[in-house]
């Protein structure tokens, strides 16, 4: 068992949705505490994924420096336990400055393998990846999600019938495990928190508000040029549709229309529907899986009411 750290240091978890002003809150933080910014976000980690990602821009990150953000090719992938390594030493090196890490973004999974550690799942098999994507190819996603439901209902009653991605990654530990995911995603009971964390989440009171910022948000990425950004990066590395860093929501959609596998003039439509699909799950982890304090993400004095808290933890 892990030793109880006592008097642990401090961190803030700065979590929700998409569009829900994660970042323009944490910008807001650091501007008035002695802050360090840490991303938890599995799209910012790639390089040259720009646009598609909402990442900030040069000049935000000059003014305020994100840790884990550009770290590695759209080539690779990037794991729960990679991040829970590196964010542990991003929060390590914050306090020998002085500083108290603030971690903002929006991917759950990252969040609850921080605070409640890891299970023992197998790595990823490029064999048995090939094998369900061939028979996603002939029978579509959705009747490997019911093939799901039937042998861990637990994991596909939180998974869309077309979530490739974790329903590949179901599948996958299915077969090389022969024991259901949510088996295995157990709670690690003898990992406990190294931090005094305060956890905000940002959550909407009104979701059509919500609905509205995403798809202003995503009309803005494609007048930025998402599209020239995937032909870029296209060009630049090999690239599958099968990558992680290609099943980002708004690449997938902009790679399909690219290839024709949907009518261009569906882009906007389907991707504003996936980034929806996306911060629906985000709420639910919230709501369901990540113990927070909750604050109204559309209230106009949202910045008070965090800071009032955030200065509780550094009185």
């Amino acid at each position: 068992m892990l030793a109880v750290v006592k008097n642990p240091p401090p961190a803030i978890l700065l979590m929700g949705p998409t569009a829900s002003g994660k970042t323009a809150a944490a910008l807001e933080l650091a501007e008035r505490f002695p802050l360090e910014l840490i991303s938890v976000d599995s799209a910012l980690v790639y390089r040259d994924m720009d646009i598609g990602t909402a990442k900030p821009d040069r000049a935000t990150l000059g003014r305020y420096p994100h840790a884990l953000i550009d770290l590695i090719s759209p080539e690779e992938s990037y794991s729960a336990a990679r991040f829970v390594t590196e964010a542990e030493a991003a929060m390590d090196a914050a306090t020998a400055r002085g500083k108290i890490p603030l971690l903002v973004g929006g991917t759950m999974l990252y969040y609850k393998a921080l605070l409640q550690g890891l299970s023992d799942l197998p790595q990823a098999n490029p064999e048995v990846r090939a094998a369900i994507d061939a028979e996603a190819a002939a029978r579509g996603w959705p009747a490997l999600h019911a093939e799901l439901a039937r042998h861990d209902p637990a994991t596909a009653t939180r998974l869309a019938p077309n979530d490739a991605q974790r329903i590949q990654r179901a599948l996958e530990i299915l077969r090389l495990t022969g024991q259901p995911m949510s088996a295995l995603l157990v709670k690690n009971e003898t990992a406990l928190p190294q931090r005094n964390y305060l956890a905000l989440g940002l959550l909407p009171s009104d979701r059509s508000v919500l609905h509205a910022r995403i798809a202003e948000r995503f009309e803005q990425m494609l007048a930025a040029g998402l599209e020239d950004e995937l032909r870029q990066l296209r060009s630049k590395y090999q690239l599958t549709p099968e990558l992680p860093s290609m099943r980002c929501v708004g690449y997938r959609q902009a790679w399909e229309a690219a290839e024709g596998i949907i009518p261009h003039r569906e882009l906007r439509d389907r991707g504003i529907f996936a980034t929806r699909q996306l911060a629906k799950r985000q709420i639910t982890w919230l709501s369901n899986t990540l113990e927070c304090e909750r604050f109204d993400c559309l209230e106009p004095k949202l910045f008070s009411q965090l800071a009032e808290q955030v200065g509780k933890l550094l009185a």
